[in-house]
This record gives structure tokens, C-alpha cells and sequence, in this order.
């Protein structure tokens, strides 16, 4: 039988005593939004352990912090170790549709029947429930169904999607982990756990509350893209500088505007008014002449330090070196040289320690983490030799 590797803690003492120290969640393995899900519980602190398919790649870039036990659901024996699993643990993260876990015998019904404290944590498209609930989807259909999808866009062009943030990772993963953190706080009161229906339509529409509830303030009242903040308005757009880069400009208010009129060089008085709408495609024009005659860094000397509301845009290598970004330690650079975002928010006292080693292979803590929820060696030999388990053999690092 090959050795399952171990993980080494990352921090010691401080990860010890992390906000979500000592909570401990079983993820079933899928794509983005449950293993940013997982992620964002590891980095605060609580152990999470993934469930690979047996004889399948990784394709989770997502892994930080994260164990990996390689498990065949489709035979009986493979269930019973998941219920074993999450018998003692706080959290179980699917991301299945419906009823694809009740086939299985894992549904909630049968998992909270043993564990009551259980969390568990269902994130799918379309949710528990309606029409769309067994069909397939992705975030373009998740933000089309919302309505937020009928924002995106400029004028006189389609809806577009600006990538798959929104639905995915803001309206499912992170919703979903904020699920489980409400569930887990109430659990203290009442002893019990509970079932989280993430719908990531739900949760796309619900962060984008502001635009639901804003539609009476008159500032939607054009088509897409004629708005203030759809890039109708010429002080609330992106502009290319003369190097083939480009600047984003946010000067709403009428204080802000100035300081850009006059960090622009013009004179406000031969302007028109910044909130004449007719008179906005002439502005477009003349802010894209003005900030065409200079490179980026040109207008970031002129513009740093002011509260005219001008950044540039930068690629994810500029970001990574971007001074603002340096001073507070935003990316984090892991053990194979990739970079990515630290955790937020930052807690004070308790703040993220990731761990900076490589995410784990397939099956490399499968041994491990079957010892640690109480099998024998004996059981583990005959549910790897049955199949049921595998055990990556590569040496760990983690």
C-alpha cells in the first residue's frame, strides 16, 4: 500500500488559535466556487479535508490549507466512510444537484440523523428547489437568471459577462462560507446543526441588493450602458493613455470632478456641466484626447496623492507590485512561486496564516486523515485494496 504524506501546520500556535481554529469540514471536490468555499474556511483557521474522486486529475487551483482523501461514492462502502467522516465533523460542503447525494444515501436527512450538529452546506447554480433546479449551468446563466447580467454591457451592445466572478465565487463561494459561519454561530445557541440551500442565483442577486433597491433614485433610468455608473457617464469610465495602457476614473461627485478637470489641465468653464447627459458624449471625447496625450505613469504623477479618483488598471503582475499593494502585504507568494491574493477581510487579533506549501495531490492524506476519524490500518488496507480508497504514493511536503 503507498503512504499518504503528511501536511505540517503552517504558523503553529498562531493558526492554533485562527478565528475557525478547531471547526472542522468535509468538501466534496468540484469546480470554483465550493473549493473557494473550503479555501476561505482554511485560511481562517478551520481543518478541511477534501474529497477526491478515485483515478481522477486535480483540477482545484483552489487547495490552500487543504488535506485530500481520495474516495469512491459510487460504492456502498465508500459512502459508509463519508458518513464515518462527517460523523465527526462540523461542516459538509456538496455541490451537486439535486438529489445526486440522496441517491447515494448521503443526503441530509441521513447524514444529520446521525450527526445533528452537522452544517451542511449545499451550493449549486440553481438551488434545492424550482424549475431550473436539476438543470446544468455556469455563471453566465447564474447572473442572466439573477438580472444582474442585464446591466453588463456598453451602449448599444449586448450583455456581456465580466467574467466569472460574480455567481461563482462572490454569489456562491463566499455567500456559502458566510452560510456556514451564520450556522455555525447559531449552533452555539441551539446545540443543533442545519442544511444551507446556496442558490448562486440567489446570491448574485442578493449582491447586487444596492441595484435592486436603487431603481427609484433615477440613476437606471436609461438603457444599459446610458447610465451613471454603466460607463454612460464620461467621469466614471476607463480611458487608454498613450503607452497602450489605461486609467480608471471614478470623479462622481462634484468635488472629485473638479480635482479632475483641473489634474487634466482643462478649464472647467469651457466645459459643460458634468451632469448633462446630452452633452456627456462630447466629455468622453475630450477626456479620451486628454488622457491620450500622456502614458500611465505620467498620469499617476500627476493624480497619486489627489481625490480625483483616477487609478491606473493594472495586469495581476502590476498589482503584485504595486507600492499600495506592497505596504500592506496584499499577494502572498506560495512555495511553487504562484501568486494570489492574502485572505480578507483582516482580523486584528486574529488574523489569516495560510499555508504556503503547494495544494495537496489527489489521495495524499488519505491514510492520514482516515486515522485521525478513528480506522485501523486494517480497515484501510482492505478499502484500498477493495477500491474504494487511494492513497497517493509521491512524498508530501505538506
Amino acid at each position: 500500500m503507498g503512504s499518504c504524506g503528511k501536511r505540517p501546520g503552517n504558523g503553529g500556535v498562531a493558526r492554533n488559535g485562527m478565528a475557525l481554529a478547531g471547526i472542522r469540514v468535509i468538501e466534496l471536490a468540484g469546480l470554483a466556487p465550493g473549493p473557494l468555499c473550503g479555501m476561505i474556511l482554511a485560511d481562517f483557521g478551520a481543518k478541511v479535508v477534501r474529497i477526491d474522486r478515485t483515478r481522477m486529475a486535480v483540477v482545484d487551483v483552489l487547495g490552500r490549507g487543504k488535506r485530500s482523501v481520495a474516495l469512491n461514492l459510487k460504492k456502498p462502502e465508500g459512502a459508509k466512510v463519508l458518513k464515518q467522516l462527517c460523523n465527526q465533523s462540523d461542516v459538509l460542503i456538496e455541490p451537486f444537484r439535486k438529489g445526486v447525494m440522496e441517491k447515494l444515501g448521503l443526503g441530509p436527512e441521513d447524514l444529520l440523523s446521525q450527526n445533528p450538529k452537522l452544517i451542511y452546506a449545499r451550493l449549486t447554480g440553481f438551488g434545492q428547489s424550482g424549475q431550473y433546479s436539476q438543470n446544468a449551468g455556469h455563471d453566465i446563466n447564474y447572473i442572466a437568471v439573477s438580472g444582474l447580467l442585464s446591466k453588463f454591457g456598453r451602449k448599444g451592445e449586448k450583455p456581456y459577462a465580466p467574467l466569472n466572478v460574480i455567481a461563482d465565487f462572490a454569489g456562491g463561494g463566499v455567500m456559502c462560507a458566510m452560510g456556514i459561519i451564520l450556522a455555525l454561530y447559531e449552533r452555539i445557541r441551539s446545540g443543533k446543526g442545519q442544511v444551507i440551500d446556496a442558490s448562486m442565483i440567489e446570491g448574485a442577486a442578493y449582491c447586487g441588493s444596492w441595484l435592486w433597491k436603487s431603481q427609484h433614485l433615477g440613476i437606471w433610468d436609461h438603457q444599459r450602458g446610458e447610465n451613471l455608473l454603466d460607463t454612460g457617464a464620461p467621469f466614471y469610465e476607463t480611458y487608454k493613455t498613450s503607452d497602450g495602457k489605461y486609467v480608471a476614473v471614478g470623479a462622481l461627485e462634484p468635488h472629485f470632478y473638479e480635482l479632475l478637470i483641473e489634474g487634466l489641465g482643462l478649464d472647467s468653464t469651457k466645459l459643460p456641466p458634468q451632469n448633462s447627459r446630452s452633452d456627456w458624449p462630447e466629455l468622453r471625447r475630450i477626456f479620451t484626447e486628454a488622457f491620450a496625450a500622456k502614458s500611465q505613469e505620467q498620469w499617476m504623477k500627476v493624480f497619486d496623492g489627489s481625490d480625483a479618483c483616477v487609478t491606473p488598471v493594472l495586469s495581476f503582475q502590476e498589482a503584485f507590485d504595486h507600492p499600495h499593494n506592497r505596504e500592506r502585504g496584499s499577494f502572498i507568494i506560495a512555495a511553487d512561486g504562484h501568486v494570489s491574493p492574502r485572505p480578507a477581510p483582516v482580523l486584528s487579533r486574529t488574523p489569516a496564516v495560510v499555508s504556503l506549501e503547494r495544494d495537496p495531490q489527489v489521495g495524499e492524506h488519505t491514510q492520514l486523515v482516515l486515522i485521525e476519524y478513528g480506522f485501523t490500518k486494517e480497515q484501510i488496507n482492505k478499502l484500498e485494496s477493495a477500491g474504494v480508497i487511494e492513497c497517493n504514493r509521491s512524498k508530501s511536503k505538506l
